[in-house]
């Protein structure tokens, strides 16, 4: 087993048979997307594309997760208000999902637990899911006034399904997202990694210039229905969202500062309740 020479503290890097695994190593935090952990994926991803011993790059959690997605407490603590401030703070997490989207290498996201909201946008990134039947995904944002950053959704599932799931903040199982096509299999929690290593051992056995030439002919497909132009549309309508005020926002990100974020999950959840 081989690793990488970039930190390990809070994304871990393994390259064993021709597999680059990436693990979130934030358990405690349900490996929610810091800045700094999008700044080292981001870093992974970008060098493991000039590494020749990789030809397929897996993106996992640690723990019963995946991720949460990005760092609200973090945001906060932060205090981005202005359009123009949001602005670069999202650029780096739509740099994130695009360079796993744009990666010369095939990509698996291998999926356990929670996949929300940005944490859900890097796994569709992925070129393809395996998760567990404990699995759930969404984008829950829009229920304390935010929104998505990476607009993937539309070009994986279509329109309708869109519409429902990123104006409701609903969440859905594996079997669902495996029935509508977000996901390629489900297996049991045991299963993941295996399932996952066979796949990823069966990709690699093409030859390497194959690989990348065919995944740059499956990105710029989708990129001439539009997708990168629509992610980039939506980078700029989502900072100005995330610094429209409204009242249910003030209160979550108060709650946030002075309660801390389970209560303010709490709140948000609540108003909801039976239609949650």
């Amino acid at each position: 087993m081989e690793s990488t020479d970039l930190p390990t503290e809070i994304v871990g890097c393994e390259i064993r048979d021709g597999v680059a695994w990436l693990t979130i190593n934030r358990p405690k935090k349900i490996n929610a997307l810091s800045s700094g952990v999008v700044q080292a994926l981001t870093a992974h991803v970008r060098d493991l594309q000039a590494d020749d011993r990789v030809k397929v790059i897996v993106l996992r959690g640690s723990g019963n997760h995946f991720s949460v997605g990005y760092d609200i407490s973090e945001e906060v603590e932060v205090g981005l208000a202005r359009p123009e401030d949001w602005h670069g703070a999202l650029s780096n997490n739509v740099g994130l999902s695009m360079a796993v989207w744009a990666s010369q290498k095939p990509t698996i996201a291998a999926v356990d637990g929670w996949c929300l909201a940005g944490a859900c946008e890097l796994a569709m990134a992925c070129d393809m899911i395996v998760a567990t039947d404990h699995a759930q995904f969404g984008e829950p944002e829009i229920r304390f006034g935010s929104g998505p950053v990476t607009l993937l959704m539309p070009f994986i599932l279509g329109q309708k399904k869109t519409m429902e799931l990123l104006l409701t903040g609903d969440t859905i199982s594996a079997a669902e997202a495996e029935r509508l096509g977000m996901i390629n299999r489900v297996v049991a929690p045991e299963a993941l990694d295996q399932t996952v290593a066979q796949l990823a051992q069966k990709i690699a056995l093409t030859p390497l210039i194959t690989l990348r030439l065919t995944k740059i002919a499956l990105t710029r497909a989708y990129e001439a229905m539009g997708l990168r132009n629509a992610v980039n549309t939506n980078l700029d309508l989502a900072a100005t969202l995330n610094a429209a005020q409204a009242p249910e926002k003030t209160e979550f990100v108060t709650l946030v500062r002075e309660q801390g974020l389970r209560k303010a999950l709490d709140f948000r959840d609540s108003r909801y309740g039976a239609l949650t």
